[in-house]
């Protein structure tokens, strides 16, 4: 590093964080409550401080200052000096190293250590004391970046909403035991891009990765302690910095190249994000970053005693996202990553926080709008996790239009129906059209339901048909985290069973629940390794599980059952790619002809008699049959009939009037059957599983 000058210029309050114009590099931190902020330089290593500067203006709330001859790979981080009032929510402490909010690169990781804390952890006067300890050596650096971006392709997908089948996966597990990809290079970005990676979801034939979390996270202290690691990465450090561990050779154009390479192939990049809290946990957590540059500003703290967090979301803290900073925190961010990574879309963690305004929850909240009205996120995918755990905190269907959500009511009815619980009939013909009776209003579509069996959060689609209950003793808490309402079935045996019948009657069930995600309207999503029959052995909350347990075991997906799993979701997706009648872009009401005697939707039971109020109201009911129509090209309509069997035994369904030239598209009974005309007027169909027939007719009379 050449000579460093004395002191620093001015600079410019805007862009926020470190910008490096080649000659020097502009540093720029929001504090509304500091009365100073220093700006300290740090060696090559992290190790030792080599300079401190105190930055010489404000503007606007803004510190900022220049530092000429600073360039890229200067490792930085900052100290604000203010009141230690934690009554009055204030908890600045000059002596703890803060982690810039806009860091875009981290170098070195957090050694735990008491001098993290603001305050003296073991003084009976708790977060109220004051540690004078430095914690420089225990936080990681942030860096200035200057690298340049390489896109050699600037073309997006663009996949259209009603056609978009996503794939939820984390970044390490999807790669870490693939044995043809390079040590070093398992469960990161290069990894991602490797041609036999991209050439497996090619043919699986999803159009999106929705990635659990890629921000740089924290390892949490007490799983440390436990010789656990934090995996899932819900604990974001930082907002513009990728998790070290998923970069090989440390260089941000990996990020680059695994983006272009997805895109070459015609798949989006969405991100799972975690904008609701942060890593510092509660009001006796660390001072790390946000909470030393300016609690009250960045943290919804109590009205009446601001010396504690609201804790909306379950983690200690809540992102005051209503302040206009944090606001614009979270859309630079945002901005930041589809811009300079060129990312498809974002999947809200704990959404409802994000809406939160000081009377509660606002789908017309002030970071909702600007996501809205903001050009770069325009054609961007956003999807919002519909609940946190605060008053209200359920807000499935209530999000504004633009949004898409997960729809954790579709996973809980589909599992039920499947495993055999009464009155559930009704509630999944709801469920196959989108369940339009929550998200069709105010001109939205059949893809703001984003449907699930599974998610990184639960069993695994294997677990759930073999496990009655959850089996978390490894996360070390006596088996009492994780959810007891799984709505499982085991078939007979806890676990891991070779009795042929038991293994028959699962793998029909996985079968027949997958038909239904994808036959039904709405937007599917797939948990990645569910295709070939990945386990987490009755684990149903393995955030803590960084090993086999939890990455991708892929000697199973080339076994004989998980290859023809894998073949029949892919041919699934065909299925829903070819008839326009399963992934329709409109809500469907039923009111309107497409072809002589066809409505666009029509329920029937097993005689082929249309429902009605009656056989609606048998609550034992557990046979359906539904027919869609939709018009495509000249003179034509697309048809599908899917006819369900949730009882054990094999049913005769017969076909509804008017007679059409079916074929017989898929069987989950026989998932290797061919496509082939059915003449007959009649169907047997086997015990749990569906049966999708298919036609094309003319819409006028012939």
């Amino acid at each position: 590093m050449p000579a460093l000058p004395e002191r620093m210029q001015s600079g410019m309050p805007y862009p926020l964080g470190a910008t490096c114009d080649g000659m020097g590099t502009n540093f720029a931190v929001f504090s509304a409550h500091a009365e100073r902020m220093e700006l300290c330089l740090f060696d090559p290593s992290g190790k030792r401080e080599i300079a401190r500067y105190e930055l010489p203006e404000c503007t606007d709330e803004i510190w900022h200052g220049y530092l000429p001859r600073v360039r890229g790979g200067t490792l930085y981080g900052f100290r604000a000096h203010g009141p230690y009032a934690p009554e009055e929510g204030h908890r600045f402490n000059p002596n703890k190293l803060l982690l810039d909010p806009y860091a875009r690169l981290l170098h070195g990781q957090v050694r735990w250590s008491d001098a993290l804390h603001g305050y003296r952890v073991s003084s009976p006067r708790a977060d109220l004391s004051f540690d004078r300890r430095d914690s420089a050596a225990a936080m990681p650096k942030a860096v200035v970046v200057d690298e340049p971006m390489h896109w050699t392709h600037g073309n997006r997908p663009h996949t259209p909403w009603n056609e978009t089948v996503i794939y939820e996966t984390h970044l390490k597990g999807f790669t870490r035991t693939l044995k043809r990809i390079r040590q070093h290079e398992r469960g990161t970005f290069i990894a991602l891009a490797d041609p036999y990676v991209i050439d497996y979801l090619v043919k699986l034939g999803v159009t999106a990765v929705e990635l659990l979390p890629v921000h740089a996270f924290l390892q949490d202290r007490r799983l440390t302690e436990m010789k656990l690691r934090n995996y899932w990465g819900y604990n974001t450090l930082a907002f513009f910095a990728p998790e070290p561990a998923y970069l090989a050779e440390g260089a941000l154009n990996e990020i680059r190249a695994a983006v272009q390479a997805l895109h070459a192939a015609g798949i989006e990049v969405i991100l799972d994000v975690v904008y609701n809290h942060t890593c510092e946990g509660s009001e006796l957590g660390t001072t790390m970053s946000f909470r030393g540059l300016d609690n009250k500003s960045y943290y919804r703290l109590m009205p009446d005693n601001p010396r504690y967090c609201i804790n909306d979301t379950g983690t200690g803290n809540t992102v005051n996202t209503a302040h206009p900073r944090v606001l614009q925190l979270v859309m630079d961010s945002l901005r930041y990553w589809v811009q300079t990574f060129h990312v498809d879309g974002f999947r809200f963690d704990l959404g409802v926080s994000l809406g939160r305004e000081e009377h509660g929850f606002d789908p017309c909240c002030g970071l909702f709008d600007a996501m809205r009205q903001d050009p770069v996120l325009a054609n961007v995918k956003l999807i919002s996790e519909p609940w946190d755990i605060g008053p209200g905190g359920y807000q499935l269907g209530n999000h504004p239009a633009g949004f898409a959500e997960w729809n954790g009511q579709f996973r809980d009815d589909i599992r039920k129906f499947w495993k055999g619980d009464s009155n559930m009939r009704g509630v999944l013909a709801g469920r196959l059209q989108a369940s339009g009776e929550l998200f069709d209003h105010h001109r939205r579509k059949p893809w703001a339901s984003v449907n699930f069996l599974t998610a990184h959060d639960g069993f695994t689609l294997e677990d759930l048909v073999s496990y009655n209950d959850k089996h978390n003793e490894a996360n070390g808490e006596d088996n009492r985290d994780g959810g007891n309402d799984n709505e499982s079935y085991n078939y007979g045996v806890e676990g891991p069973t070779d009795d042929p019948a038991i293994r028959t009657a699962r793998d029909r069930v996985k079968r027949a629940m997958l038909s239904t995600l994808f036959f039904s309207h709405g937007t599917p999503m797939l948990l990645g390794g569910d295709e070939f029959g990945r386990t987490q052995q009755g684990n149903n909350n393995a955030y803590c599980q960084d090993n086999e347990l939890s990455w991708y075991d892929w000697k199973l997906a080339t076994d004989d059952r998980g290859r023809e799993l894998t073949d029949f979701v892919a041919r699934l997706v065909r299925l829903r790619e070819k008839h326009p009648t399963l992934r329709a872009a409109h809500f469907l009401r039923g009111d309107t002809e497409v072809a002589p005697g066809m409505r666009e939707v029509a329920w029937f039971d097993e005689s082929g008699t249309e429902m009605t109020q009656e056989t609606w109201g048998y609550t034992e009911g557990r046979l359906l049959a539904l027919r869609r129509a939709q018009a495509y090209g000249e003179k034509r309509a697309d048809v599908t009939l899917v006819l369900i069997n949730a009882t054990p035994e094999k049913h005769v369904f017969h076909l509804p009037q008017p007679a059409v030239n079916w074929r017989m598209s898929c069987n989950s009974a026989v998932p290797s059957a061919p496509e082939a005309p059915w003449n007959e007027p009649s169907i047997e169909v086997e015990g749990r599983s569906v049966v999708l027939l298919s036609a094309s007719v003319r819409t006028d009379p012939a």
